[in-house]
């Protein structure tokens, strides 16, 4: 059985999310209450392979609120995705993915050192980030979305921000071995890990944001955008092609311009329905067949029984796990989610 750790992208939207799954005891409620929420599995889920093969998973919904990444309630974050981890483990689930902010804060605050949570002894070969079929997802994002555009990318300077965390180095990686494109600019917050992609990668252009958003043909976004940052639409080349890959996904609302083309990243579509009802909540527009492809890959490590931390760590995705994670998620069904309709870039 497989599962998948997930929370709301706002307040705002756990309620609209309680109210929708039924949940009348966590709707209208302050954040307070929701710091001291306990971890709950609200979803039973049933996915069918091209293959044929039905596999059967939980959703466990941490409670957890990007509102409680400040100082204040730092520990209550922390505590929102150890609880949620051990809540499925006693569920006896074998593989979860860990979605949204949950990996970030896993991996930021070094919770592998957290191995004990109550009566649990977290078992970490029974988790997964998922970061590494979304990495492979977004790549294969640039690729086809610059064809139905008809962006030629050996012609095409492509900026990834968010260079050196574990998604963006993988696409970098992806990108200079697996593609033909002509320039790659690097865009993160710290020099020393951009200088030390840029030697592993053996070429790479260390730029600042604003300089790569007005040079670069493509943009893969898989950072963070912190809070009082704005995009300028005339900043960015036109035309352009942005691939939306951070979390939650909000450059379709910052940037509203007829040759900007956003692209939501790091989201699949299955070939078949999958039984479930939190995609609705979360606001897939097709929410019985789209999903997030951190999701997938436990869906991915169930099917093939692959009971590991597949995605673990910082920046330990090589193309190798990239190209066999993107082998099963094509055989099950899996493909990445594209423009509705080929939008000229000439």
């Amino acid at each position: 059985m497989f599962g998948l750790i997930g929370h709301s992208t706002s307040l705002e939207q756990a309620h609209k999310t309680a109210e929708k799954l039924g949940f009348s005891e966590y709707q209208g409620q302050e954040l307070d209450f929701w710091c001291s929420a306990p971890p709950q599995i609200i979803d039973e889920i049933t996915v069918t392979s091209l293959t044929g093969a039905t596999i059967y998973g939980k959703y466990v919904e941490s409670a957890f609120l990007p509102e409680m990444l400040t100082q204040r309630r730092i520990k209550a974050a922390v505590r929102k995705v150890l609880n949620a981890m051990a809540h499925a483990q006693k569920a006896n689930i074998d593989i979860t993915a860990l979605g949204g902010f949950s990996s970030i804060v896993f991996e930021n605050f070094n919770l592998q050192n957290n191995r004990q949570v109550r009566n649990v002894d977290l078992d970490f070969r029974r988790f997964t980030t998922g970061n590494t079929h979304t990495a492979y997802i977004i790549c294969r994002q640039v690729e086809l979305a610059a064809e139905q555009m008809g962006i030629n990318l050996s012609q095409a300077t492509v900026a990834v921000c968010g260079a050196t965390g574990d998604i963006g180095s993988a696409v970098c990686r992806w990108l200079n071995a697996k593609t033909s494109i002509q320039d790659l600019l690097l865009v993160a917050r710290t020099q020393e890990r951009l200088e030390a992609l840029q030697s592993e990668l053996g070429r790479g252009k260390i730029i600042e944001m604003d300089e790569a958003l007005a040079q670069a043909d493509i943009v893969v976004w898989v950072a963070s955008l912190p809070k009082g940052v704005e995009i300028d639409p005339e900043m960015v080349k036109k035309p352009c092609l942005i691939i939306d890959g951070g979390y939650p996904k909000n450059f379709d609302a910052r940037i509203q311009h007829p040759e900007v083309v956003i692209l939501k990243g790091g989201i699949v579509e299955h070939a078949l329905d999958i039984e479930w009802t939190v995609m609705e909540a979360v606001d897939m527009e097709v929410p019985n067949r789209q999903l997030f492809a951190c999701f997938a890959e436990a869906m991915l490590l169930e099917f093939e029984k692959w009971y590991t931390n597949f995605s673990w760590g910082r920046n330990q995705i090589t193309l190798a796990k990239m190209e066999q994670i993107g082998e099963v998620s094509q055989k099950h069904g899996f493909h990445p989610l594209l423009l509705k309709e080929a939008v000229s870039a000439k």
